[in-house]
């Protein structure tokens, strides 16, 4: 039994302590888009809003968003009159999440935390989500067994996540021609959440577990825009841009660029995404 709430409207901004040293760094990766990170969750509205229909929320339940970012998934649910407590390893990306709660009239508690080690009690939640966030988890076993962990027995869990063949993993392909070697062993790939396999491995045994198949469809004016959102937003390519030299990160914008450029329409760009939502029971 572990203990800690995170209740009320009170939003806990500043604390990293509960990070663990394995995530610090991830933390000031993923913390580097700060608010510009709403745009990337704007990009993802339509998989987020299929994801919070499975969860079906009902009022005055007590729902946990888990990688909240910038808080646009807490903020949908908590429309729904539930009781919304948003996590991130993020502090400023946590901080402008409470900041648009309070701009909505939204009551949602937000604190800097791990997925990896949460601080509430066993059976906390009635229901957990998470869109696109816990499949970045460093730990991917430690994230959903904490999961399981505060999900009450009889809750539920909702989740999307990417595929491994999809637009969002290629776009990491184009990405990874500019990333130092990974260490030895490597780390999981996050796009092992898109394969029900693995989602069976890591939540089979404690939820009864039912699958659906979504495309997202990411729409920008241009790509030279898409280039603009990701590497001001979103915290992997802003900081993989930001560890390039002046030629290296003009090769990684022109590259961006063209990936983007493969879905022109004659009115903007449009990609398809493709995605799992994981709705689960608690047993």
């Amino acid at each position: 039994m572990r203990s800690g709430t995170g209740s009320g409207s009170e939003s806990i901004t500043g604390e990293s302590g509960g990070i663990q040293p394995h995530n610090v760094r991830p933390a000031g990766i993923w913390n580097s888009g700060g608010s510009r990170y709403d745009e990337i969750s704007r990009g993802i509205a339509d998989s987020i809003a299929h994801c919070v229909l499975r969860l079906a929320p009902r009022p005055g339940e007590r729902i946990l968003d888990l990688a909240t970012g910038t808080g646009w998934t807490s903020r949908l649910v908590a429309r729904h009159g539930a009781q919304v407590v948003g996590v991130d390893l993020g502090a400023d990306l946590i901080a402008f999440a409470a900041e648009q709660a309070r701009a909505e009239n939204l009551d949602i508690a937000y604190r800097v935390a791990d997925a990896e080690s949460l601080p509430f009690d066993d059976g906390a939640f009635d229901a957990v989500i998470s869109t696109c966030g816990v499949m970045f988890a460093s730990r991917p076993e430690a994230a959903a067994a904490e999961l399981a962990r505060v999900c009450r027995p009889g809750g539920r869990i909702a989740l999307t996540t990417w595929t491994p063949d999809g637009a969002v993993f290629e776009m990491f392909r184009v990405m990874k021609a500019y990333m130092p070697p990974p260490p030895t062993p490597a780390p999981p790939s996050p796009f092992e959440w898109g394969r029900t396999e693995r989602i069976m491995e890591l939540l089979g045994r404690d939820f009864d577990l039912a699958f659906e198949k979504g495309v997202s469809f990411y729409r920008e004016a241009s790509p030279e825009a898409a280039w603009e959102t990701f590497s001001t937003g979103y915290g992997p390519m802003k900081a993989l841009a930001a560890s390039l030299d002046e030629n290296r990160r003009a090769e990684l914008q022109r590259d961006v660029i063209a990936f983007h450029a493969q879905f022109t329409t004659p009115l903007g760009i449009c990609v398809p995404r493709d995605y799992w939502v994981t709705h689960g029971l608690r047993r």
